[in-house]
């Protein structure tokens, strides 16, 4: 088995780009389903949002699902990691 990657580059990639911390953690459908939907609830939250609230708060639905899509592939990363680092229990 190869050296998975670091687990804070996975996060950094995935912090500056939704989706491509799954894809570095060689699982490309499911970093495009958390693309497809930040893009979604992004598109559904800026326009059910009321006139006054900030534009954070009008995108307040993508940048959730973001945060969820980089929590997630660093924790991936960090299970690989720790399971590569320790070896095969037995």
């Amino acid at each position: 088995m190869s050296q998975p990657l670091n687990p804070r580059l996975v996060l950094l990639a995935a912090t500056i780009l939704p989706g491509s911390g799954q894809v570095l953690n060689r699982q490309p459908i499911r970093g495009l389903t958390f693309v497809f939907f930040i893009i979604l609830l992004g598109a559904f939250t800026l326009k059910t949002a009321s006139p006054d609230v900030s534009l954070v708060g009008k995108l307040a639905g993508g940048l959730f699902v973001w945060a969820l899509a980089m929590m997630d592939a660093y924790k991936t990363a960090r299970v690989r990691f720790e399971v590569w680092r320790h070896g095969k229990p037995g």
